[in-house]
């Protein structure tokens, strides 16, 4: 049972494929978790904001807080799609807490993954992170969405993967093993590949990332090329940001690691694993806003 004189803490994590709320109090850490649906706020601020109400709910009754105390705890929202003041102070407004304060999810991203040390991080899911810490300042390259930036994401894999099924159903190509398992989800019928593509979200062509994945570890000619580009991508990013060989790196979201087989090896002489996920840094800066009064 809560103490009614603790304060409540709330970090939520949202992005294409889905959203994680955390739940509890300075003392005790986390209380309980609960995940609900995408929370994208570019693609459907609406849904977004309801799925995010939603997982929080779930959370909190998980964690045997009765709904009707929530609007005393403290929030910090790292979502996906955050580009603007308005898109902050928006999704802001709909939260019931008495203190929100609504991020992209870029800082949540940072702070879970370095746990406050200095470094660079590749976070690399639905969308894609390039960021460094410097003495809790955080530096970063692109972030600018899926239809511009994105680079070697689950969603620009994915589209990238369907742009090439196209290309191989033309005679432009050759198909591989990849594109033919990547077409029969279709039933090789390219019309409903481009019917999909009208209202397809990020999360959505992040689904066929996986396969991907699979079929570069495989050695799929196709996959092994476009895994390659990505890591390109990467390490232009490194380089913008300042990084140089023996520097901190950590590779984190569903995506990233798989990337280390791609990544030229100084890039990963002082690589170190994830100290927390993109949840775990919003409840830590949902806890720090316990200092504001």
């Amino acid at each position: 049972m809560l103490d009614s004189a603790q304060t409540l803490f709330i970090g939520v994590d949202g992005g294409g494929t889905g959203c994680r709320a955390a739940v509890g109090t300075l003392s005790d850490g986390v209380l309980a978790q609960a995940d609900g649906g995408r929370a994208n706020v570019a693609s459907d601020t609406e849904l977004a904001i309801e799925n995010i109400l939603e997982t929080v709910y779930a959370a909190a009754e998980k964690a045997g807080i009765p709904r009707d105390t929530l609007h005393k705890a403290k929030a910090h929202l790292g979502l996906a799609g955050v580009m603007t003041s308005h898109d902050s102070a928006r999704v802001a407004s709909d939260m019931p807490f008495e203190t929100t304060v609504v991020t992209d999810d870029r800082s949540t991203a940072v702070t879970g993954a370095l746990g406050g040390q200095d470094g660079f991080l590749l976070s690399v899911g639905t969308g894609t992170i390039a960021a460094a810490s410097t003495a809790g300042t955080f530096q970063y390259v692109g972030g600018w969405g899926f239809h511009v930036a994105d680079q070697a994401s689950g969603a620009w894999l994915g589209r990238a993967a369907l742009e090439r099924v196209l290309l191989c159903k033309d005679g432009v190509v050759e198909h591989t093993d990849l594109t033919h398992e990547l077409f029969a989800k279709f039933d090789d019928d390219a019309n409903a590949i481009s019917t999909f593509s009208v209202s397809a979200k990020p999360g959505d062509y992040g689904t066929f990332a996986p396969d991907i994945v699979t079929g570069a570890r495989a050695g799929d000619p196709w996959g092994v090329s476009i895994m390659t580009q990505g890591a390109e991508h990467l390490v232009g990013s490194l380089r913008a940001l300042g990084f140089k060989t023996g520097d901190t790196l950590c590779l984190s979201g569903g995506l990233g690691p798989h990337y280390a087989a791609y990544l030229p090896p100084e890039s990963l002489g002082a690589r170190i694993n994830s100290c927390g996920n993109a949840l775990d840094g919003a409840f830590q800066l949902a806890k720090s806003l316990g200092a504001l009064r």
